[in-house]
This record gives C-alpha cells, structure tokens and sequence, in this order.
C-alpha cells in the first residue's frame, strides 16, 4: 500500500516526515483558498527534498500547472476540481508527471462519467465530496467503490485516522485496484503541520496488519 502525506508546508515538520515516516508520496496544495496553501517562497526547500512530489491544483490553468511542476519539481500533478477530460487529454501531452483525477464522492458514483479519463491518468483519488475540495476530515461510504469497474488503480482519502488501517485492508481485499492512502486532515496539529506519532503508528498498523 502506497502512503501519501498531504498539506505538507513546514520544512521542520517535512525532515520529521521524511526521516520517521518515510512516505511514498508527499502532497503540496497550490490551491489559494485552502489552508494549507504553500507559497512559492517555500519552492527552494522543497526541492531539496528526497521525496516524490504531489502538487494539489483545483481547477488552474494549464500554464500554472506546469509552472509550478517545474519550480517545485514534481512527480505528480492531482486534480482535485471539475477539471474537464479534453483538459486532461491536452495536459497529459506536455508534462511526464503523473496525473492523477480526483472523484468527489456524495450519494454515489456514475462510473460511465470516468471513461473519458482512463486513457490519460494514471490513477483515480476518491475523496469526501466537500465544497472546501477536501480537507473535510469526513469519510464518505466506501461500499460505493465494491462496484468499481476499471483496472487502474485508486488511492483512498477522505477522513481515514490512525484506527482506519484494518478497514482500509478489507477493502482491498474485495477490490485490489485500491493500490494506496491519502492521509491529510485527521493527523494534524493544525492545518499544514502534521503529528508525527500519529503517522508513524498508522503506518506500523497498515503494515503489520497488511503481512497478515
């Protein structure tokens, strides 16, 4: 299982991250009305870490997009807005990073909406529908993903904790496309500044959990 640490800004609290937690993926938002919101001051220390690169973007523009893939050095660009399948297309033709669609998920899912997307992304995000575009802390029902009909593979978000680890393995269990985890909301201090205990025991509990 894939783990990703989202929301990260603090360069102190990024060394704990990378030293204790050891994540596979570390998520920046570039979305201004969020509050974990990283400024472009912050590029040069992030580009000293050794670390995969999420950049989190709501509806930007093509060229911030890839402005920002280039001065922060990222590996992956997600997209957590209405962003259309032509502009997903179109992206996905000037940048090597991968790109991931995220799927708001309320009541349900239409699964024939995310055909258009398949050629060009390289994973799916299914999160807590929420007006803020995540965030929220809340979970949505995961019994909507038992139908999911595609072979590409999805990570987990939307309010998972640090008792989310056995839940999260069933899951898998009945669909293995769920390849990972989204961790932001429910393991920090404050927005921006993640607990490093409570990442590092989620971790110890997915993998032990995981070897049985």
């Amino acid at each position: 299982m894939e783990i990703k640490v989202c929301g990260m800004r603090e360069p102190g609290n990024i060394q704990g991250l990378i030293a204790e937690v050891k994540p596979d993926w570390m998520g920046l938002i570039f979305y201004p009305k969020s509050p974990r919101y990283v400024t472009e001051d912050k590029a040069i220390d992030f580009n000293k870490v050794e670390v995969k690169k999420v950049g989190v973007f709501v509806n930007e523009t093509e060229i911030e997009i890839l402005r920002k893939v280039n001065l922060f050095g990222l590996s992956a660009i997600q997209l957590h807005g209405s962003e259309s399948e032509e502009f997903v297309k179109k992206l996905s033709k000037k940048t090597e990073c991968e790109i991931w669609k995220v799927i708001s998920v309320g009541e349900g899912i239409a699964w024939g909406s995310l055909d258009g997307y398949l050629p060009f992304v390289h994973k799916f995000l299914f999160d807590t529908a929420t007006a803020a575009h995540g965030g929220s802390g809340k979970k949505f029902d995961w019994s909507v993903l038992e139908t999911y009909p595609f072979d590409k593979s999805f990570l987990l978000s939307g309010g998972l904790d640090e008792e989310s680890a056995g839940e999260i393995l069933n899951l898998k269990r009945q669909i293995p496309q769920l390849s990972g985890v989204d961790l932001n909301s429910k393991f920090e201090d404050a927005p921006g500044l993640k607990n490093i205990e409570k990442l590092k025991k989620f971790k110890q509990k997915l993998l032990s959990q995981e070897a049985i």
